[in-house]
């Protein structure tokens, strides 16, 4: 089975950086899509980065210039690298991936999307 373990969380000050990391564990898999989601109490969950198999990256709108997706793909492990924190960047963090695992001996496929437990991130005002 795979599973996804994020590090890194923690409280910060305000304008202080933290950096997140997500590192997916198992074997006979390969790891398309990863993302960090993140949802505050009472909101949504949000997207807030994503960066493809080949490194192609897509950001909130709320993240761009402050935070930096990144993935070693030789450590099967995204990162989030979060810079200038605000006190709205408060919210429960969590690690997305898109894998292909191989489920039998005979060699078949399954594409699933698997999620973390969250780590949470808390910055001061």
């Amino acid at each position: 089975q795979v599973q996804l373990l994020e590090s890194g969380g923690g409280l910060a000050q305000f304008g202080a950086s933290l950096r997140l990391s997500c590192a997916a564990s198992g074997s006979g898999f390969s790891i398309n899509d990863m993302a960090w989601y993140r949802q505050a109490p009472g909101e949504e969950r949000e997207l807030v980065a994503r960066i493809s198999r080949a490194g192609s990256t897509t950001y909130a709108d709320s993240a761009k210039g402050r935070f930096t997706i990144s993935r070693d793909n030789a450590k099967n492990t995204v990162y989030l690298q979060m810079t200038s924190l605000k006190p709205e960047d408060t919210a429960v963090y969590y690690c997305h991936a898109n894998i292909e695992r191989i489920v039998n001996v005979e060699g078949a496929r399954v594409t699933r999307d698997y999620w973390g437990k969250g780590t949470q991130v808390t910055v001061s005002s």
